[in-house]
């Protein structure tokens, strides 16, 4: 014989409403938060159809169950919409990497410094790493000096989180935001706000330019109307423009 395995459902978290109660008496509390008392079941789910309201159980461990008139559906609808804000202002600590060598070209160098900079400004932390090849292992001051320089160069928006050191072949430093990852957000949520507002403001400002303009003393009757013929070649002159040449090394 087989062995009989009663694999349950998925155990749903949703709370029990209206005819999935089944309990003989609740605790009621009315729509707008009110304490009406202890109340037979068939006498909350009547209230409710009263109010056009489902009867909801907010706290079914206790005795009796607390139950509540509201409206379920707008319910879930305003919690949702709570949670997708709170997952909207969370912010996540995220920790970016930066590599340089110890003898950059100064090019790379104001490249790379304009990424930490970005970084920095997004509220997130800087991984500096220096790697070392070959001979290079030999002088580590040349990476606590490029290292040091960058910290200085973005001082005004971070600071050396953890001190220079030495990992292997790689000499590592973390540079940390002045600024935190929220208000970073805020105030690119308020650029972008900004930015969207001018673009409606100027398109509202062409739209007003395409307006007809009205000339009732230049119309001219259909007797006195002069016909012109134009031959106006048809087209559009194309213009090329020329392309930019090299790359950054």
């Amino acid at each position: 014989m087989g062995k009989r395995c009663n694999q349950g459902g998925p155990i749903s978290t949703e709370p029990r409403i209206n005819d999935r109660i089944r309990v003989p008496e609740v605790r009621l509390v009315g729509p707008s938060g009110e304490q009406v008392g202890i109340v037979p079941l068939a006498k909350a789910l009547e209230l409710a159809q009263e109010y056009d309201l489902d009867l909801v159980e907010v706290a079914a461990t206790a005795r009796p169950p607390v139950c509540k008139l509201m409206d379920y559906g707008k319910f879930k609808y305003e919690s949702a919409m709570k949670a997708r804000e709170a997952r909207k202002n969370q912010a996540h600590t995220v920790i970016k990497e930066m590599k340089l060598r110890p003898k950059i070209d100064p090019h790379d160098y104001d490249t790379k410094k304009g990424h930490v900079v970005r970084f920095l400004k997004q509220g997130d932390k800087v991984k500096i790493t220096i790697m070392f090849r070959g001979r290079e292992q030999s002088r580590p001051e040349l990476g606590f000096r490029l290292l040091q320089r960058l910290a200085d160069d973005v001082q005004d928006l971070g600071f050396v989180e953890s001190s220079a050191k030495q990992d292997g072949r790689n000499m590592i430093m973390v540079l940390g935001p002045h600024k935190k990852k929220t208000e970073a957000m805020a105030e690119a949520r308020a650029i972008a706000d900004a930015r969207k507002a001018e673009r409606q403001g100027r398109t509202l400002t062409g739209s007003e330019q395409d307006e007809p303009i009205e000339d009732d003393e230049a119309e001219l009757s259909a007797e006195d109307e002069p016909i012109e013929e134009s031959a106006e070649p048809a087209g559009a002159a194309e213009v090329e423009q020329p392309a930019e040449a090299g790359q950054d090394s």
